[in-house]
């Protein structure tokens, strides 16, 4: 199987709060000191799956992302983990592309790479949390797209699935090419090995631009964005208390009902 595995590199989930900042004029999040970025989780989710693929029935894992020349790092990590090549798309026309101009970018890089069989999303960004890239992906190419996929199994020219939902699972059959989008469910992903290390270090990154994709740089970027984002800030969680305090237990349990209804809590 020729598998495609569609990645975003994201601030570290696990960051601590109060070093987690935003620029309120740039609409911006300030990347936090002595705290690289890493793989999105659940597209490191979508490389183990394709491992799992690929072990055991073989083929090529490629690993596509749009982003800074420094994602080079979790493109790397990918290929410790076993993935066998990645390709990084990145152009100044591309700042400010919403979920829609991302989809465009990596429609025309996977028309790129040549046949494949199946491409694996993670079912959504850990910052943004939209989950719209996969989907759009699969409608640009025409291709039929199944989401919260658990496992993959594949049976000839068709993909057989188990698709996670909130009270069980259905089984969907699909022709290849298909595309899917995955989450936890699919297992953790596994450590970069010794070797895949050494490996993964010697292994030179090719950047595409704008040019190399065959796309008109009006084609993404803020021009082309169907979202534009006014504002973006921190919430205020300030807190402060009231005492109600009456002559007995009664009279106050009273007052604090009064006093709930008052701001709308009841």
């Amino acid at each position: 199987m020729n598998i495609i595995v569609c990645m975003k590199q994201v601030l570290d989930p696990e960051i601590p709060p109060v070093k987690f900042k935003v620029d309120t004029g740039a609409l911006k999040v300030v990347p936090p000191e002595g705290i690289p970025p890493v793989i999105n989780p659940y597209d490191a989710n979508a490389v183990e799956l394709a491992l799992q693929l690929k072990e055991k029935h073989g083929g090529k894992i490629t690993v596509l992302t749009v982003g800074e020349p420094t994602v080079v790092d979790a493109v790397k990590h990918a290929i410790a983990m076993g993935a066998d090549e990645g390709f990084i798309i990145h152009d100044e026309a591309f700042r400010g592309s919403d979920s829609y101009s991302l989809a465009a970018i990596l429609t025309k890089a996977i028309g790129k790479t040549g046949d494949f069989d199946l491409i694996i999303f993670g079912r959504q960004a850990a910052d943004w949390d939209e989950g719209l890239v996969g989907p759009i992906v699969a409608e640009n190419l025409g291709l039929p797209i199944v989401t919260q996929v658990k496992t993959a199994v594949p049976d000839g020219k068709e993909l057989h699935m188990t698709r996670v939902t909130l009270d069980g699972s259905q089984i969907f059959a699909a022709p290849m090419p298909v595309a899917i989008t995955v989450g936890s469910e699919v297992g953790l992903p596994r450590l970069p090995a010794g070797w895949g290390i050494i490996q993964a270090t010697r292994k030179q990154i090719p950047v595409w631009n704008a040019a190399d994709i065959g796309m008109s740089p009006n084609e993404a970027g803020p021009d082309a964005a169907r979202r534009k984002l006014v504002k973006l800030f921190m919430p205020d969680r300030g807190r402060t208390c009231e005492m109600i305090t009456r002559d007995t237990l009664e009279e106050a349990a009273a007052g604090l009902a009064d006093r709930l209804k008052e701001v709308g809590a009841l």
